[in-house]
């Protein structure tokens, strides 16, 4: 028996990415005002900050919905495959949950792991998932090795603006216009499933700054373990400026960490200019 891993798109994995593993990952619904779209399917990465910059409309992202995770985990049922199920936050969507409920109708072929993440700290989580399918492990064995690693996932970004805070609700108008005035950079990672600003650094330089103490605090990068970089909007220059700059943390390992473009569930708010390192703890 085989064992199909399924996540959804704010894993940050793209459909491009997911056949080379040999994956599936469902699309979020994106919405601008009457638009509907497919994360990563109907609507591309660079389509959604291209509209993000031109429409006065905030874009807002749906959860998948029981039915879908029911439609996909009857397809490997019918080909006679296990599942891990791997799933956003539960803290930051009902997608969890819908997993849950579909998964209900399986007994123990469908194994459903809160990942406690959303964009890099879920991307490396599924492709360790990959890595221990590809090892021959079973659906069970990797959904126990992931639960006992999502504590050990450590996610850290830095913002370019706060504009898109402002416009989700996230921070005050006021916060935001003094912000900006500022050069503030929000300092962002995810605790106990939830976002959090760490801290605001005045600058790029600054901000780049703080992604590398906190690396160090963390107590270094596991390179034994799935290392991902990201970067929101048209362009990867303030990524491999932080490359450039951070060579330190990446020197030797150069070849060991992928680099994903952050899509509509964390774009929403981070609008273009992000950056952001997932790693697991050492």
């Amino acid at each position: 028996m085989s064992v199909r891993i399924i996540a959804d798109s704010a894993s940050d994995v793209s459909q491009e990415l997911a056949k080379e593993w040999n994956i599936t990952i469902l699309p979020l619904t994106v919405r601008f005002g009457e638009e509907e779209y497919y994360d990563g399917v109907t609507l591309s990465n660079d389509g959604f900050y291209e509209k993000l910059i031109e429409t006065d409309e905030f874009p807002k992202t749906s959860q998948i919905a029981p039915f879908r995770y029911e439609e996909a985990f009857c397809q490997a049922k019918e080909a006679g495959d296990e599942v891990v199920c791997l799933a956003l936050s539960s803290a930051l969507s009902g997608s969890y949950q819908s997993a849950c409920i579909a998964a209900e109708e399986f007994e123990d072929t469908v194994h459903v792991v809160d990942t406690q993440e959303v964009c890099v700290g879920y991307y490396i989580l599924v492709a360790e998932a990959v890595r221990l399918r590809n090892r021959g492990k079973s659906a069970a064995e990797i959904a126990e090795a992931l639960r006992k690693l999502v504590p050990k996932v450590h996610v850290i970004a830095v913002f370019d603006t706060l504009e898109y805070l402002k416009k989700g609700g996230r921070i005050s108008g006021a916060a935001a216009t003094v912000g900006s005035m500022l050069s503030i950079k929000p300092v962002i990672s995810i605790v106990d499933g939830a976002v959090a600003v760490l801290g605001k650094a005045r600058g790029s330089k600054n901000g780049n700054n703080m992604l590398r103490e906190y690396v160090k605090q963390a107590g270094g990068i596991n390179w034994d373990y799935p290392v991902c970089l990201a970067y929101s909007g048209l362009s990867d220059v303030l990524l491999q400026k932080y490359i450039a700059d951070s060579s330190e943390l990446y020197a030797g390992h150069e070849d060991q960490f992928r680099i994903t473009h952050v899509g509509a569930t964390i774009g929403t708010y981070a609008g273009a200019g992000a950056i952001a390192l997932a790693f697991f703890e050492s």
